[in-house]
């Protein structure tokens, strides 16, 4: 298993930016994606960004152009620089990873971390 711990949230105004760090430890060798999500209370997880072991990335269109993923794989680590901030970006954040451990694949998650954008 991969333990996840999220960093970097806060409040912030619209216009704004934040940047997001995740660092993996435990398993860190059987990773093979990592994600950022976002969750408003009461609505489904939505991903954000992906990016997998070879560095193809994807993005929510909401949040193309204005954020940016990068993941140093030394370092074990996950980071989004979160720019031009707008209120509807306010949710909790959480870090994760895709692990392969016995020809499974599995999901393991950050506790999260909240952002709050105000108009």
């Amino acid at each position: 298993q991969v333990q996840l711990v999220e960093s970097g949230g806060g409040l912030v105004q619209a216009g704004g930016s934040l940047r997001l760090s995740c660092a993996a430890s435990g398993n860190t060798f059987s990773i093979n994606a990592m994600a950022w999500y976002r969750q408003v209370p009461g609505r489904q997880r939505d991903m954000v960004a992906t990016i997998a072991s070879g560095g193809s990335i994807n993005y929510a269109s909401s949040v193309q152009g204005r954020f940016t993923i990068t993941r140093d794989n030394a370092k074990n680590t996950v980071d989004l620089q979160m720019n031009s901030l707008k209120p509807e970006d306010t949710a909790v954040y959480l870090c994760n990873a895709v692990t392969l451990r016995r020809g499974h694949f599995y999901n393991d998650w950050g506790q999260g971390t909240q952002v709050t954008v105000t108009s």
